[in-house]
């Protein structure tokens, strides 16, 4: 009895952890207090700062030059925000938007004005000092650090260590001191090089000059060295490196050593390529801007998130019992931890940022049904309680892990080599997957010995499995493949067709194509409500689009609708809509054209992100299944998910804008955890074959025994999202929709797609070794 009431102490304990840990996510979208309240939102969630620049000169930039910029103003802003977003407006001039944040001259402050990089000599042409390094010391008549009477060190007045200029920009540019610029960069890399000792490589700065710059630069290493004097590296009121020069460089390539760790030279590195724009740019005005999407998607997403948490608490209590009670207090665990982490780590949280939640919460429950399913088939094998519990988290372990680690190396993949959305979804996804693991596998345990210690002894608290039925999965799987072919080339030809008709393959939001900007000053204050339900409606219904951004600019009147690109014909419509309806002058009516906030660099990016992490993805996979078939199999199947995603945008003509990318990325997390637990019971299995010709059987086997923890995942997840399509507002509709029909396809792939290629791949290479 004393045991028991032991046991009940911890799992009191317990559920009081789990409740102050979900209970503090209250407050987001609200005026209550809770960890939501610390999570940096994006600018589609709660809006932020956004700055103008216009391009200095007379003479327009060329398009190259403009782009160039905003790709390496993108990278530059990734350090506020992962969520931030660059994009050109009109000619010549480039809007940054910087979510949650609230201050823009701090921001201006910070972020320095765009292009300001310098190499600077160390002494001018009459041999005076440009900078010097400071100490932090005061030093006495004969150089050595000045002590008082009572021996204590003296500081200098000015208290800094470090280089410090001793003339400013304009006196350095005066006297030609200045003897590069960024536009004079080509490239900056971090990498390593031999470092004269034998078997040792060092850290270093790899630098690449333009034509101009190579010239510029060996007139400039001739004079330094000839002196033995270093060339300062300035960026933004701050040295990066002062390196001293130990040759003439005359190739337009040098390289800087010195650096302490890999990371510091790459950070380095960035500076020296983020400040090379080719462009010097002037702030033309700042202001704060409201949410893109509104309080409305906040509240209606925080329904759906609620009404699926509790569908999801219901299903597992029902499906599992006893230890799906223990999966729903672990559960709640989760979401407290989340969202303390989330915002531990500053984490922006946006619309793509909740699909790596949605994500994670699946394969949370994900690594609890795997855990279920195997105590249960423990208990039918004949094992007390006690022992399934046992057995059940070690047989599933190996599944658990491996779904999880493939989909973390895509993360971090994805977060190294993306930018903007796509980083931001890296970022939820391999933190959600960490926290979901750990819950699983350690939270929920202990809370189901908690429930053993109690006295909950008997398998009836626990269920026992049914005896697997084997269906014939691969009989038919031509006719799957068939199916899957035919639904893929008919999307293929919708997209031909539409873009025959020059309604375009897709329908590109302005996150893709660009669009316009039509900036409105109101006579009155409007709420991001009122102006969806009034002004919103009137726009779509003269202009014919689907989409309308609003964004409130904080202090003022001002409204500005981000669209599609917009003829003549279509402005005037909304002038004249703006005018007649509610009396906002001519001249408080302002329209230009706007860029993609993705960009083709951006785009790039996250092509090249992809790639490599399937590639990686195949290599763990071949690695720990010691067979590059499953590999293999599993990109044919994560190839198929993608594709079946990318018909549904082009057969519905949902807008594919930011969300696309995390959409795709979200499916692929999805299909690979599904498929890796088929092929972790195949290969289990395989163990027991006697003839290689059993090879069909053992497929249907595997799939037999993984059905039920296939579609009982599908459906959490499936619930998930279909929750934030019926409560969402109209983007999160178009963004649930695609994920709807992608949970599906990953399920089918995974059951229909997956194993049977292994099926076919294996069987061919077995009959050539014969």
């Amino acid at each position: 009895m004393k045991r028991v009431k032991s046991y009940i102490a911890f799992l009191v304990a317990v559920l009081l952890l789990a409740g102050l840990a979900f209970t503090s996510t209250k407050g987001l979208g609200s005026d209550k207090s809770g960890s939501l309240d610390s999570i940096s939102l994006g600018l589609d969630l709660a809006g932020g700062v956004s700055i103008t620049y216009e391009v200095v000169g007379d003479e327009a930039p060329s398009a190259e030059d403009m782009s160039d910029t905003i790709y390496k103003l993108q990278q530059r802003v990734d350090h506020y925000s992962t969520e931030s977003q660059v994009y050109q407006e009109g000619s010549n001039r480039i809007n940054i938007e910087i979510p949650g944040v609230t201050d823009a001259n701090a921001i201006l402050e910070e972020l320095g004005q765009p292009g300001n990089l310098y190499f600077i000599a160390q002494t001018d042409s009459e041999g005076n000092q440009n900078y010097q390094y400071n100490s932090g010391f005061q030093l006495d008549e004969n150089g050595n650090i000045a002590t008082d009477e009572d021996g204590n060190i003296l500081m200098d007045e000015s208290g800094s260590i470090g280089y410090t200029l001793n003339k400013t920009i304009e006196e350095l540019e005066a006297d030609g001191s200045i003897v590069l610029k960024g536009e004079d960069v080509a490239d900056a890399q971090a990498g390593y090089q031999n470092s004269g000792t034998a078997n040792t490589q060092e850290v270093v700065i790899q630098l690449e000059f333009t034509e101009n710059g190579k010239q510029k630069f060996a007139e400039a290493t001739k004079k330094a060295f000839a002196n033995g004097e270093s060339i300062a590296i300035y960026y933004d009121g701050e040295f990066v490196s002062v390196p001293t020069v130990q040759a003439e460089i005359t190739d337009g390539r040098a390289v800087i050593t010195g650096e302490t760790n890999y990371e510091d030279a790459a950070n380095k590195a960035s500076i020296i390529r983020i400040g090379g724009l080719k462009l010097q740019l002037n702030e033309l005005r700042s202001n704060v801007v409201g949410a893109q999407l509104g309080a409305d998607a906040i509240h209606t997403s925080m329904i759906a998130a609620i009404v699926g948490f509790c569908a999801i608490i219901l299903f597992m209590v029902v499906m599992y019992k006893l230890l799906g009670v223990a999966a729903s207090i672990a559960l709640m665990f989760y979401v407290g931890l989340e969202i303390f982490f989330l915002s531990a780590f500053e984490i922006t949280l946006t619309l793509p940022g909740i699909a790596g939640i949605i994500l994670s919460v699946g394969m949370a429950v994900d690594a609890n049904v795997l855990v279920f399913a195997r105590i249960r088939e423990e208990i039918l094998g004949g094992k007390d309680v006690k022992s399934a519990i046992k057995a059940g988290y070690s047989k599933a372990l190996s599944a658990i892990l491996d779904g999880n680690i493939t989909t973390l190396i895509a993360a971090a993949i994805l977060g190294l080599r993306g930018t903007g959305t796509v980083k931001g979804f890296a970022s939820t996804l391999a933190l959600g997957i960490i926290v979901s693991m750990f819950t699983a596998l350690f939270v929920t345990r202990i809370i189901t010995n908690i429930f053993y210690g109690m006295g909950f002894e008997n398998s009836k608290w626990y269920g026992k499995a049914k005896e697997v039925k084997v269906f014939e999965f691969t009989k038919k799987r031509v006719m799957f493949y068939v199916i899957s072919i035919a639904v893929i080339v008919i999307g293929f030809a919708t997209m031909g067709i539409n873009a025959g008709r020059g309604q375009g393959a897709f329908n590109y939001s302005l996150d893709f194509v660009g669009g316009t900007s039509t900036s409105v000053t109101f006579n009155e204050n409007w709420t991001t409500e009122k102006l969806d339900s009034e002004v919103v409606p009137k726009i779509r219904e003269l202009t014919g689009v689907d989409s309308v951004q609003v964004q409130t600019v904080k202090g003022t009147n001002e409204v500005i609708f981000k669209t599609v690109t917009l003829n003549v014909d279509q402005r005037e419509a909304i002038a004249s809509m703006l005018e007649n309806d509610y009396q906002v002058p001519e001249a408080n009516i302002a329209a230009e054209s706007i860029s993609s906030t993705i960009s083709n660099e951006m785009r790039a990016d996250a092509t090249s992100a992809m790639i490599i992490a399937l590639v990686l993805m195949l290599a763990y996979i071949w690695i720990r299944f010691r067979d590059i078939t499953f590999g293999a199999a599993a990109i044919i199947a994560l190839a198929h998910d993608a594709l079946v995603v990318i018909v549904c945008y082009a057969l519905t003509r949902i807008q594919v804008g930011g969300t696309f990318i995390a959409a795709i990325l979200t499916i692929i997390g999805y299909s690979i955890n599904d498929t890796i637990v088929t092929f972790d019971r195949i290969r289990e299995n395989q163990y027991g074959m006697r003839h290689k010709d059993e090879y069909e059987q053992l497929v249907n086997r595997s799939i037999s025994q993984t059905l039920t923890r296939s579609l009982f995942t599908s459906i959490t997840t499936f619930i998930m999202v279909l929750v934030l399509f019926i409560f969402g507002v109209t983007d999160i509709k178009n963004f649930a929709l695609p994920l709807m029909v992608g949970v599906v396809a990953g399920t089918y792939s995974s059951i229909f797609i997956a194993s049977p290629i292994w099926l076919d791949i294996k069987t061919k290479l077995s009959k050539k070794n014969k």
